[in-house]
């Protein structure tokens, strides 16, 4: 009772907000959209340069082929700007986004300003970038942003992932350089606006805690929607605070909200020699057992708790390609391999049913 009284009166404070506080210029979306039902296919192309086959039932398929026969309907994609690797660079993510664009898929960028894994505890300057004056970096920053326009021309544009804390630091850290990170996301933001004006622009944060701190920090930033990472073992297992937290910020900023990056394991186990992020009883949520169906039943709930919110507009499935691809024995293989959405046989589950469109 005490907690649903304190959302009753965080939710009536939010209706009191100054005017001040709202975003400028954005109006409700009155239009109709189509949900965002997607997958984060980022690994794909090197499980396929080493041989990996996926499978639906006893067939090998292109997970493309099997996610858009499931009622996926768009793919995102990372994209790093020089990584040491060549995996998750221009070159490859263009073909990617080229094979899933012609497959009927729209194409959800996740571009991190980085040569390597942005997140809220990273979010290093790419290495050509690193010596730049603040003016030189932001335009970089428009230079580069532009050039990903015009080889891929996604139709949702992420600038950064996970900039809880800001990006391209330490110029872009928001809580040393608010004033300097805010230029930078404009500097990507007007590029965008200019160049391509059908892209979708989304500000991304990982996490609930201080999700409504953050996107006041951002209101005059010209976007479309905000995209939230969801993880239960991070995030919080009570499913009511992600539903106001949508809420809360669809109604006070005037924007669709997505859930970037949500997941659930569908085992326990583990079918390579790397520790898993989730491998604990605790870790799980209540009613929701680490089993296919459990992972199914999961991953539903939060589809329907999404689509079911006024400003909800879509989820993205993340990691459901990252099977233990480099051998069973392998120390640096995949974190995730438990909550793919492929089992360690690597046949489809049918956690796959939640892209249908009903």
């Amino acid at each position: 009772m005490r907690k649903r009284l304190f959302y009753l009166a965080l939710f009536a404070a939010m209706l009191f907000q100054s005017c001040d506080d709202a975003a400028p210029t954005a109006q409700p979306q009155s239009e109709t959209k189509a949900f965002i039902r997607a997958a984060d296919i980022s690994f794909l192309p090197e499980l396929e340069g080493r041989g990996t086959m996926l499978y639906n039932g006893t067939e090998a398929q292109d997970m493309i082929t099997t996610l858009k026969n499931a009622g996926c309907n768009t793919v995102r994609i990372r994209l790093w700007k020089n990584p040491s690797g060549g995996h998750s660079g221009l070159a490859e993510v263009k073909a990617l986004s080229e094979r899933a664009r012609g497959a009927g898929m729209k194409i959800w960028l996740s571009v991190h300003y980085s040569d390597t894994w942005a997140d809220p505890a990273a979010q290093t300057v790419p290495a050509a970038w690193q010596n730049l004056s603040f003016d030189g970096l932001k335009t970089a920053v428009a230079d580069y942003t532009s050039e990903v326009l015009t080889q891929i021309n996604p139709d949702i544009f992420q600038i950064g992932n996970e900039i809880n804390s800001g990006f391209l630091w330490p110029q872009g850290n928001l809580t040393t350089q608010e004033a300097q990170f805010l230029e930078l996301l404009a500097s990507a933001s007007t590029t965008i606006r200019n160049q391509s004006p059908e892209t979708k622009i989304m500000i991304h944060f990982a996490g609930l805690d201080n999700a409504e701190w953050f996107f006041r920090k951002v209101k005059k930033t010209d976007y479309d929607y905000i995209g939230l990472s969801y993880y239960p073992v991070w995030h919080g297992k009570d499913l009511s605070v992600l539903y106001n937290i949508i809420s809360s910020l669809g109604q006070v900023r005037h924007k669709k909200v997505i859930l970037a990056e949500v997941a659930y394991p569908f085992t326990l186990d583990w079918n390579d020699w790397t520790n898993n992020v989730v491998g604990l009883e605790d870790q799980l949520m209540p009613g929701y057992p680490a089993t296919p169906e459990g992972q199914r039943a999961f991953m539903l709930r939060i589809k329907n708790l999404v689509q079911q919110n006024e400003y909800g507009l879509g989820f993205s499935y993340w990691g459901g390609e990252w099977v233990s691809f480099m051998g069973n024995q392998a120390g640096n293989g995949s974190t995730w391999e438990n909550q793919a959405l492929y089992d360690f046989d690597n046949k489809a589950l049918p956690v796959m049913d939640i892209f249908k469109a009903e």
